[in-house]
């Protein structure tokens, strides 16, 4: 680095009052570990909301530190996602799966959620993948959990709904591909201790370094004052990506289920996932899977490379994409749909039917489970066809 480049540096560093500087800190990054430390609680209808006002769920609680706001949030959706796991135990009976099934007691591991007969279940299967960012198993989005309710933001509706139906239930934990441990200090020897100069000049030298290095450390304190630990992350043995957990979960356990109908959901990133599990496990998904549920998926068969056989199989068994619209205008495009529905087993997605992504579950939940009851049972493409009549008539005519 050039000479005047380093003393301009040192020039401004000397210039700023750190005193000044340093009353402006932001508060600790310290935050409740509990939904009661948070002074918040879910009601009976599954809505996040203040216990003292009854409010729902403010962002900006300190309005001139965006930062901290943040911090609380992701705090706040930390405790909601350990709430949710309690969920999927305790009120929808799933089984916490730990992987890798031969891992070691000091490997980094992962874990999916199973019902009790997601292996042995002789008729059919559901597995569930969320999409990509913070979520974990048994969400949609955090954010509408926050904001929304359950219903809207998790996946239980829809294990409930599966289990009720006679299903076995395995959902995919696609996010969680490492664990993140304090990284450990290098301490490095001075090059002071082995030179050959004279005394002074070290000292002088080393007085100079320190005073830097105070002053720098100052000015990082303001610029980061909640200065994190530096971490590293372990990732999990043939769990590291979205794409690796899908392959995986399928391997051991959805390819080894007794199940004669696997029926997928995936939403957003989930899509990508699955289509990735079809590109490296073709001829097994063709022979096990019935039907496929994509919901706002990111999914590109030409950037994924999925040969010409993976997009006639898509073409015929996987969805159609509908356009925006209100929930009635959904549900009316089944009548253009029927004569698609009597020839091959396609499956309608609700990405239009709500303007933000992740709220596509309105229409998807109405209607997923009439299709998967069309598509497991063994009747003729006519008997198929008739009953989604009949169907789509009566709702109709409900309406």
């Amino acid at each position: 680095m050039p000479k005047n480049v380093i003393a301009g540096s040192y020039d401004l560093l000397s210039r700023i009052d750190l005193d000044e500087l340093m009353k402006k800190d932001e508060p600790p990054l310290d935050f409740p570990d509990t939904l009661e430390g948070f002074e918040y609680a879910f009601n009976e209808k599954g809505q996040l909301r203040h216990i003292k006002t009854g409010e729902p769920f403010v962002f900006n609680y300190r309005e001139d530190l965006h930062r901290w706001n943040q911090k609380r949030y992701e705090a706040l959706g930390e405790i909601i996602t350990k709430y949710v796991y309690e969920l999927l135990e305790k009120d929808c009976n799933l089984k916490k799966i730990s992987i890798p099934v031969d891992a070691t007691e000091t490997e980094p591991k992962s874990f999916i959620y199973m019902s009790e007969d997601a292996l042995t279940n002789p008729q059919k299967l559901m597995v569930l993948i969320h999409g990509s960012g913070v979520v974990r198993a048994g969400q949609w989005a955090r954010r509408l959990i926050i904001n929304e309710d359950l219903d809207s933001g998790t996946q239980i509706p829809f294990i409930k709904r599966a289990v009720d139906e006679g299903y076995g239930v395995i959902v995919l934990n696609p996010n969680e591909n490492y664990i993140e441990v304090e990284k450990p200090k290098i301490h490095v020897q001075s090059s002071s201790d082995s030179s050959d100069e004279p005394a002074e000049k070290r000292e002088r030298k080393d007085k100079v370094s320190k005073e830097t290095k105070k002053r720098r450390d100052f000015y990082e304190k303001y610029r980061n004052p909640q200065r994190e630990k530096e971490m590293m992350q372990l990732y999990i043995r043939e769990n590291g990506s979205p794409e690796e957990h899908a392959i995986y979960v399928w391997d051991h356990f959805i390819a080894q289920s007794a199940a004669e109908n696997v029926f997928f959901v995936a939403h957003s990133y989930g899509g990508l996932a699955f289509v990735e599990l079809m590109i490296q496990r073709e001829a097994d998904v063709k022979n096990k899977v019935t039907a496929v549920a994509l919901t706002d998926s990111v999914h590109n068969v030409w950037h994924q490379e999925a040969g010409k056989t993976i997009r006639e199989w898509m073409r015929e068994f996987f969805l159609i994409e509908c356009p925006g619209g209100s929930l009635a205008d959904t549900i009316g495009l089944c009548d253009g749909l029927l004569e698609i529905m009597k020839r091959k087993q396609t499956w309608i997605t609700g990405k239009g039917c709500c303007l933000k992504h992740g709220c596509w579950k309105v229409f998807c939940f109405v209607s997923m489970f009439r299709y998967v009851e069309i598509n497991v049972i063994h009747v003729s493409g006519q008997q198929t066809y008739e009953k989604m009549l009949n169907i789509t008539n009566h709702q109709r005519n409900a309406n």
